[in-house]
């Protein structure tokens, strides 16, 4: 049967990943998750496919004590309150506006200094806001697997992907016949929606940033192009019953 093998999750988006034993599903995703994202001087959004050096930051946030803070790849660390009391901005996440507030300049004069252009962090005004389309990504390791063989490679790190939820006792793209369905996974229960298109980021190292991998060719060499004229890999889930999700849970469709 199916099981939970890795969570990924980030307090800011296109920041380093954070791979917890159990996170807490709802309605809108997991709470502390992409709570927080990056805009330039313009207010527009800025992500690893612009700033892939960006994925080298780690990012902490402690929402007990509304603490954030950024190591940076030196050691150098900003941090402090993670209330945001700035100007509101509404930003355009690929056609979704998401609201949300710029925090205090502790933090944008080292981002700005890093990724060589201003750069302000913003609080989303609603838990998750950082998420691209979905709550909720699934894939299977036995997809990454597959794509590691078209590939011609030993192993492909699935860390790439930046996938919410990692399964394995599956077949390759088993998942992607789970759309329109709804899936017990841990507590919660979920209803699996369409494919992922995936973007320039998949084909960076997860650690870098640094490009070593056509993965979007490799994805088109085997799988094609999806109904949206897309390269698909994984899918996006929402939840129906919230609940937590731990590594080693079952996943079984309803």
């Amino acid at each position: 049967m199916p099981e939970v093998v890795r969570l990924s999750t980030t307090p800011v988006k296109s920041t380093a990943l954070h791979h917890p034993n159990e996170v807490r599903v709802d309605t809108y995703g997991v709470a502390e998750n992409r709570r927080f994202f990056m805009v330039d001087g313009d207010g527009k959004l800025l992500n690893g496919s612009k700033h892939p050096q960006f994925v080298q930051i780690r990012s902490d946030y402690h929402p007990e004590e509304e603490y954030l803070s950024l190591t940076f790849p030196d050691g150098t660390v900003a941090g402090g309150s993670a209330l945001a009391e700035g100007e509101e901005l509404t930003v355009d996440f690929w056609g979704r506006p998401t609201t949300g507030r710029v925090l205090g300049g502790t933090w944008t004069l080292p981002l700005s200094a890093f990724a060589g252009e201003r750069v302000q962090l913003v609080r989303a005004e609603r838990f998750s806001g950082g998420t691209d389309v979905r709550p909720l990504t699934l894939m299977s390791t036995a997809s990454v697997r597959e794509l590691a063989r078209h590939a011609d490679r030993d192993e492909v790190d699935a860390r790439r992907f930046r996938m919410l939820i990692e399964l394995d006792g599956m077949e390759p793209h088993e998942e992607d016949t789970w759309e329109g369905r709804s899936v017990r996974i841990g507590e919660a229960l979920i209803a699996v929606g369409a494919p992922v298109p995936r973007c320039i980021v998949t084909q960076q190292d997860p650690n870098t940033g640094e490009k070593d991998l056509q993965t979007l060719k490799v994805i088109h060499s085997y799988r094609g192009r999806g109904r949206e004229n897309t390269l698909d890999f994984g899918v996006y889930a929402d939840v129906l019953e919230p609940g937590l999700v731990r590594l080693g849970d079952e996943v079984s469709p309803v």
